[in-house]
């Protein structure tokens, strides 16, 4: 158990909880805050989502423990906002809800839209609301409601600013600007910021807090100091992994992209990070962040590698990455089938690490590794696996 003090609806809570519970449990059944409602428990359907530090944040995939020290505002604690008010009886004269499951979350992410845009026009309402999943409206209704608060919005008082995020949130990236605000969707946002976004001039500290940490081993059959020296060559190594490209490299900055495909979804992270090498025991650290311009998602990590002699005269590559999503393709990044995709990866990757050093190619034409990262099909494949050792258990091997 550990115990976590924050405010809740502007009310300071303290409690005891297990790292596992997740805050829609820890609201609804600590706090009796049903206004919070569970559907997919997978971050996908929108209706889970609550204000954490001013920011929308999927309840059913953030850790309670995450939220130690912060503000989480329900649906419950919007009663006396002017801004809800108006949302609530926007929906109601506009027809949109039914059944009402999806209407707590709906209205949370309708009042975060609103205080981002001073103008949207319904195919940006559909884009921004498309993390909040309806099956009764057709989302018409909902769509109309929207537009007519946005209308109103130079009668509202001044709107606060998005702060800094905590837990994954779903639709466009949670990324702060200079001004304190939050950047417009994908295909939005002004050029200046692009620039800055793409900058290595200001990589920072990727904080460690909320991080999901996987360690991996893989043997090379090489000399630990021609891998050590290989891996000083940071093009290089991206192009052992499938998707990766570095794009540039300032002393000890960099900037890259990983190309991930889900299914029918391709992103395409595209970020910055910054690397310290220790040349004496062969470790070397990189921390960095990017986003999906696309789904709006973003990513955060750190990889730590330490090159060790082998027991054959070969190199062992030992491996702690450390990493978070957050945004639409947060609900990708759960539990043991991440480990088993991680595993799959690094066996992908220690293949291709051989391959260079033996002379071969991996690359293609772009400077990416042939394919993009199919996590979709890695998630497939892992199931598969299971499922088939899962028959073998049943039926005695046979």
């Amino acid at each position: 158990m550990r115990t976590i003090t924050l405010a809740v609806n502007g009310q300071p809570v303290t409690a005891q909880v297990e790292p596992r519970t997740h805050l829609a449990d820890f609201l609804r059944e600590h706090l009796s805050l049903t206004g919070t409602h569970l559907g997919c428990e997978h971050g996908v359907c929108g209706a889970c989502t609550v204000a954490v530090n001013g920011e929308i944040a999927r309840s059913c995939i953030t850790y309670a423990v995450q939220c130690d020290g912060a503000e989480v505002t329900t649906i419950e604690g919007f009663d006396d906002d002017d801004l809800m008010a108006r949302l609530r009886a926007a929906f109601t004269a506009n027809h949109a809800l039914q059944c009402g499951y999806c209407t707590p979350g709906m209205l949370i992410a309708a009042r975060d839209l609103v205080c981002r845009f001073e103008q949207a026009d319904e195919q940006l309402i559909r884009e921004e609301m498309s993390g909040n999943l309806c099956r009764c409206t057709g989302y018409m209704g909902i769509v109309a409601a929207v537009r007519q608060v946005i209308a109103e919005r130079a009668e509202l008082a001044a709107l606060p600013p998005s702060r800094a995020t905590v837990g994954p949130a779903p639709g466009p990236a949670a990324q702060i600007t200079e001004q304190g605000r939050r950047q417009p969707a994908a295909g939005r946002v002004e050029e200046t910021e692009i620039r800055r976004a793409e900058s290595t001039d200001d990589v920072g500290e990727v904080s460690e807090e909320g991080l999901i940490t996987l360690q991996q081993s893989f043997v090379v059959n090489h000399p630990a100091a021609e891998v050590w020296d290989f891996f000083g060559n940071l093009p290089q190594v991206a192009r052992c992994m499938p998707g990766a490209a570095i794009t540039s490299v300032a002393g000890d900055r960099l900037a890259g992209e990983i190309r991930v495909k889900l299914g029918p979804i391709t992103a395409a992270f595209a970020g910055q990070g910054r690397v310290t090498r220790d040349e004496a025991a062969r470790r070397a650290t990189i921390v960095g962040q990017g986003r999906d311009t696309r789904s709006g998602s973003r990513a955060r990590g750190r990889v730590v590698y330490v090159v060790r002699e082998g027991e054959n005269g070969d190199a062992r590559v030992d491996v702690e990455v450390g990493y978070a999503l957050a945004g639409t393709l947060a609900h990708f990044g759960r539990g043991g089938i991440v480990i088993d995709m991680a595993n799959r990866l690094t066996k992908a990757f220690a293949e291709n690490l051989e391959t260079r050093l033996m002379g071969g190619d991996t690359q293609a034409a772009d400077g990416h590794a042939p394919t993009p990262l199919d996590a979709g099909g890695l998630v497939w494949s892992v199931l598969w696996e299971r499922l088939k050792a899962a028959l073998r258990r049943l039926f005695g091997g046979r």
